[in-house]
């Protein structure tokens, strides 16, 4: 998307009556300068922090004390949906609402997958972009109907084949899955579930086998997608 196309108005919704510490990662200086500004112009807003990538924002002390973090996914270092994944682990209450000119399905899903709140495209309109902030710190999930279609959509073709991939998998096979989507190794997975190494090494390949995929990621994702497991907290 082109700097100079990204406008905001300063026609913004009158004041909720209530304090939002809201934390922006944004690579794009001139984007965030404006989502700043904006979000400045709004008397319930308190912005705590203005960040490049991931990285620089884990680095603030301020970051857990945010009710909201605008998050774009196409980040230098480690992606937005990334980013998600460890916001979430080291502050479960913080939402974020991601805001990419991304729509496109994988990213969509992953971004939820992930823990993302909301979803929201740049060119959202600027009272629809705040209302959607102060709906996410309420416990809301915004997101453009574009990409609610999308959800449903997406919901909609995987629902069949989710029955059959429960059936497929045993209750073990499942257990082992979530210890993949927390990431840990496959001497902790044993650790914890009192296998051998050996023993979960079979169980993933039958894991593999039965979801179709080829990689820890691949059915990781396939997993949160089809709702096999939860995402991990």
């Amino acid at each position: 998307m082109n700097d100079s196309e990204y406008h905001w108005s300063e026609d913004m919704p009158d004041r909720i009556g209530e304090h939002i510490n809201v934390s922006i990662v944004e690579d794009n200086r001139f984007i965030r300068a404006g989502w700043e500004a904006a979000l400045r112009s709004v008397p319930e807003f308190e912005v705590l922090g203005s960040y490049g990538s991931c990285e620089e924002a884990f680095q603030s002390p301020t970051l857990n004390d945010s009710n909201v973090v605008l998050m774009d996914i196409g980040l230098p270092g480690m992606s937005g949906i990334e980013g998600v994944r460890h916001l979430k682990v080291r502050s479960p209450k913080t939402a974020v609402v991601m805001c990419t000119v991304f729509d496109d399905d994988q990213n969509v899903f992953d971004a939820i997958c992930a823990g993302a709140a909301g979803y929201l495209l740049k060119k959202t309109p600027p009272d629809e972009f705040i209302n959607a902030i102060k709906d996410a710190a309420t416990g809301g999930s915004p997101m453009t109907p574009n990409i609610a279609r999308k959800v449903i959509a997406s919901f909609q073709k995987t629902a069949a084949r989710t029955s059959a991939q429960e059936d497929a998998l045993t209750e073990r096979e499942r257990e082992v899955l979530e210890k993949m989507a927390q990431g840990k190794s496959y001497t902790a997975i044993a650790k914890d579930l009192f296998l051998s190494v050996d023993g979960i090494r079979y169980h993933i390949r039958h894991i593999y086998e039965k979801l179709q995929v080829h990689s820890r990621g691949e059915a990781v994702s396939l997993g949160l997608k089809s709702r096999l497991i939860q995402p991990p907290r």
